[in-house]
């Protein structure tokens, strides 16, 4: 997992649904930022993609700066492809942006490994969280709450410590072009 206290990969993605580009320099002036690693089909998403929408509708009026990144090779994932995230984003009514990360390589800058993941930048954009969203998963008996996502949210928010005892993400795994 990337370090705690990394500071945030520089990036500019172009957003399915606007077709805007959004890049890190624009998410300045926020207390935090979240960025969101995604997709459209993966099972692991689809079980908290409600949750999801939950998080932006939460936290974006705090001022947290949220955003979702796919990073899926869409050669052989046509299904995450920018239109059907655009149709995705639109029917859950996300107010985050859904970035397509097409050359993958913002992935890479974040080390990430699957969907869905999770990473906290604090104001100075280091971070301060990354892992799961919360310990459920499709087919289990525990809910949907975003648990350890909000936790870490809400203490950056408080001015409290996060606790560095962080789970790993679990889910499906990034899909690299070949």
């Amino acid at each position: 997992m990337l370090p705690l206290g990394t500071p945030c990969p520089d990036f500019a993605l172009a957003d399915a649904v606007s077709g805007r580009e959004i890049s890190t320099s624009e998410l300045v002036d926020k207390p935090g930022l979240l960025v969101m690693f995604i997709c459209n089909h993966c099972p692991y998403v689809v079980h908290v993609r409600d949750e999801l929408g939950r998080l932006g509708r939460d936290y974006l009026p705090k001022g947290v700066a949220i955003v979702a990144i796919n990073s899926n090779d869409v050669a052989r994932y046509p299904q995450d492809g920018p239109p059907e995230m655009a149709k995705l984003a639109r029917q859950l009514r996300w107010e985050f942006p859904f970035l397509f990360d097409a050359t993958q390589k913002v992935a890479r800058a974040f080390d990430a490994s699957c969907t869905p993941e999770f990473y906290l930048f604090d104001a100075s954009r280091k971070l301060v969280y990354r892992g799961q969203l919360d310990d459920s998963r499709p087919n289990g008996r525990v809910p949907v709450t975003g648990r350890d996502v909000r936790a870490a949210i809400d203490a950056l928010l408080a001015g409290k410590p996060i606790s560095p005892d962080q789970t790993p993400a679990v889910g499906c795994g990034i899909k690299w072009r070949r």
